[in-house]
Formats: structure tokens, C-alpha cells, sequence
């Protein structure tokens, strides 16, 4: 009988769908889900049929609970010569995925689950999701995935977490409070209709007025000001050459479907 794949891709309307799908082992992490997800977010980058993608975890109890340990291997090679860049590279921001990507928690995420929260642009959690960083009672640094923490969340946040390890989870209620999550529901269920309805609208834009819209946001967390809104400015003044720029006022005029060009270098 052939082993289930570790990832699930599928397609529908614009809107692409990634599972990691090791649930009987908490969706964690193995070098193969790792080369799965970054030809899937390479798929889902050079498709311009995909308008945005939500990515989920298996089962109703785990998202991701981080790197498969019986998986786990360190110092290979001269893996400690190489950049962060070029080793890691599964989550939408390490592919550096241009489109709207909404993250669906399903359970608990631990770990190096949470670089697709930190990562993604939008996270909607069930109620009874919760969140943890274990690295430090493992003996492992936290030192990726908690930087992004920090910045979605607040500095006390990944602290917290980093710190505390697995004795302390974060309930989807706090994480929510602290913008970690963006939208709750009630149940898993609930969630993923959220999260398609949500899809569905934001498949209806301009992919590339959304695209340098989602390049700015992300570069303000990168940049101090003037420099983030000097180079929103830019990235604003672009599209005013593309033709989206000028199809999406005129179609709002004569009340009709715009027509939008996936073309990021169109000119009009």
C-alpha cells in the first residue's frame, strides 16, 4: 500500500490549497514534506491562475508541531556556512510568494510550525488551537521562527514562548488578543469556510495591486521610516504604468466584473 503523500495540493478557482498531511505525527516537519512545500509554493508563485493560497494542517488536533525529532539532523555537512536564505526555504515569506497566502490553524502548532504564522499574510485559528516554541526543552536555539513571532506578535510574546518551551501553551484566545491570529472561529470547520470565504473575496482583486500592496506591508517590518514609505511610494507610483491601474476604475464605473491582467510586467 503506497504511503500517503506529506503534502496536499489542490486547486480550485483561483485558490490554492497546501495540507501538511502527517497527521498521525502531528504534521511535523520531515526533509520531504520541506522539498514538497517549497516546489509547492514555487507552483503556486508561477501560476497566474492562483490568486491566493491557504495552507492547513490534517486532522483537527495539530497544524504543525515543528521538525520530525526521529527526522532531526544537525551540523551536516557545512550547513552552518550556508545562509538562512538558502537552507530554509518551505514557508510563503522564505519563497517569497507574492500573492495573499491565509494560514488555517487547525490545532496546536509548536515550533517550527510557527514560521507559517509568523510568514503568512493572514491567520485564522479555531478556538481550540493553542501555540508553543519546545526548542529550549529540547535543548534546540529558537532563533528563526521567534523573530517572526516578535514581530507579528510583540517581543514578551516570543519570550514567553522561547522561554517557557513546552510548559507553556498559548491559548488561540491570547494569540489572538496579541494579532498572532488575525481571525477566530469556533471550530475547524468553521475556520476553513472562513478562510475560503475570505479567498474567494480577495481572489476577486488585482493580483498585482495586492502583490506590491503585500510587498509594502512586509517591507515595513523590515525598514525604518522615511525608507518604508519612500519605497511604498515607488511600488505605489509602478502600477500606475500597469493596466489594472486603469481597468479597475472603469469597470467600477459601467458596474461591471473587472477584468484583471496576472501579468506583473503589462503595460497599458
Amino acid at each position: 500500500m503506497a504511503e500517503a503523500p506529506p503534502l496536499l495540493v489542490s486547486y480550485a478557482d483561483g485558490i490554492a490549497r497546501l495540507t501538511l498531511n502527517r497527521p498521525q505525527e502531528g504534521n511535523s516537519l520531515t526533509p520531504e514534506l520541506l522539498l514538497a512545500l517549497e516546489d509547492a509554493w514555487q507552483e503556486v508563485e508561477e501560476d497566474t491562475d492562483v490568486r491566493v493560497a491557504v495552507i492547513t494542517g490534517a486532522g483537527d488536533r495539530h497544524f504543525c508541531t515543528g521538525a520530525s525529532v526521529s527526522a532531526l539532523e544537525v551540523g551536516r555537512g557545512t550547513l552552518q556556512n550556508l545562509r538562512n536564505t538558502v537552507v530554509n526555504r518551505f514557508s510563503p515569506r522564505m519563497c517569497q510568494v507574492s500573492k495573499p497566502v491565509i494560514c488555517v490553524v487547525n490545532g496546536l502548532v509548536n515550533g517550527g510550525g510557527l514560521h507559517f504564522i509568523a510568514d503568512s499574510d493572514i491567520v485564522i485559528a479555531t478556538s481550540g488551537a493553542a501555540f508553543m516554541d519546545s526548542h529550549v526543552s529540547v535543548g534546540q536555539v529558537s532563533g528563526l521562527e521567534s523573530i517572526g513571532i516578535a514581530r507579528r506578535a510583540g517581543l514578551g510574546a516570543a519570550l514567553l514562548m522561547g522561554l517557557a518551551g513546552r510548559s507553556y501553551r498559548m491559548p488561540a484566545e491570547r494569540a489572538w488578543q496579541l494579532g498572532m491570529v488575525d481571525l477566530l472561529e469556533d471550530t475547524v470547520e468553521a475556520t476553513l469556510d472562513r478562510a475560503y470565504e475570505l479567498a474567494e473575496s480577495i481572489a476577486r482583486n488585482s493580483p498585482q495591486a495586492m502583490a506590491l500592496t503585500k510587498r509594502a506591508i512586509w517591507a515595513s517590518t523590515e525598514m525604518p521610516d522615511p525608507a518604508a514609505l519612500d519605497y511604498g511610494w515607488e511600488l505605489l507610483k509602478s502600477h500606475w504604468a500597469h493596466p489594472d491601474f486603469v481597468e479597475g476604475p472603469q469597470a467600477f464605473i459601467e458596474r461591471r466584473t473587472a477584468v484583471w491582467n496576472p501579468d506583473p510586467n503589462a503595460r497599458r
